[in-house]
């Protein structure tokens, strides 16, 4: 089981779904009318922008929070209502946390993107220190940002 799987996620709600993220990726879920099919669906993405369109109606367009490599982005219907797109971010550090999913679209509220911040210096705590879980633990103070820098030695 991985870090994600043990400590949840950290979604941010919207009117066609919800999206939330780990130092890498950004995962999309989009519900969809039943019945929907792959070939129903039209999802464009580059390296800074989304598109996603499902018979005809587009459900989400415009420019991303940040940077995607687009060669390891996917998206795939599942169950025929529900579409899931997972974006692998260009920058993987928990100093980056996307406040939104586009600019100034799908934006986290204050509280959401605390909640994320903590979760990503989590994340990179767990990566830092394989030997020990961090997934159900808490953390205060200085986590905004990707936590404290700390000295090379």
């Amino acid at each position: 089981m991985n870090f994600d799987e043990k400590s949840g996620e950290v979604p941010c709600i919207t009117s066609w779904g919800k999206w939330h993220q780990t130092m890498d990726s950004v995962f999309i879920h989009v519900d969809v009318q039943a019945g929907t099919r792959g070939s129903n669906v039209r999802c464009d993405i580059t390296a800074r922008s989304l598109k996603l369109a499902v018979k005809g109606e587009e459900i989400i367009s415009g420019e991303l929070f940040a940077r995607v490599v687009v060669d390891d982005c996917v998206w795939t219907v599942e169950d025929g209502c529900l579409v899931r797109i997972a974006l692998c971010k260009s920058s993987r550090y928990p100093s980056d946390c996307w406040k939104s999913l586009l600019q100034h679209q799908y934006d986290a509220d204050a509280a959401t993107v605390d909640s994320m911040e903590k979760k990503l210096t989590l994340e990179r705590f767990q990566r830092e220190n394989p030997g020990f879980d961090f997934s159900k633990a808490d953390i205060t103070g200085n986590y905004h940002g990707g936590g404290p820098k700390l000295p090379l030695s």
